[in-house]
């Protein structure tokens, strides 16, 4: 069982900046794939990013690339999403997730085995 939590999610305006944590459990954190995606209401959840466990392979959607960076702190079991440079279309609910397998697919969400109950991210134009 891995439990995940979100914070640092919140209102801001357009062109600033939020950065996302997620702590979460278990012995194993480092040899996890983290992910973040994200829901707009009447859409589809979406990828957005994602990390191995070296922290040297990273995953980012098209939308977010250049703007959003995810890190990760093993020591903490914690990855984050710094994001940049934000407009109303990042307005969502961004979820954290885990893949224990690491699986090839890290931008697939059926790949992902928990998912944290998500933080709101709203950017006011």
């Amino acid at each position: 069982q891995v439990q995940l939590v979100e914070s640092g999610g919140g209102l801001v305006q357009a062109g600033g900046s939020l950065r996302l944590s997620c702590a979460a459990s278990g012995r194993t954190f480092s040899s996890y794939v983290m992910g973040w995606f994200r829901q707009a209401p009447g859409k589809e959840r979406e990828f957005v990013a994602a990390i191995r466990r070296s922290g040297g392979d990273t995953y980012y959607a098209d939308s977010v690339k250049g703007r959003f960076t995810i890190s990760r702190d093993n020591a903490k079991n914690t990855v984050h999403l710094q994001m940049n440079s934000l407009n109303p279309e990042d307005t969502a609910v961004y979820y954290c997730a885990v893949d224990r397998a690491a699986s090839m697919f890290p931008r697939e969400s059926y790949e992902y085995d928990y998912w944290g109950p998500g933080t709101q991210v709203t950017v006011s134009s």
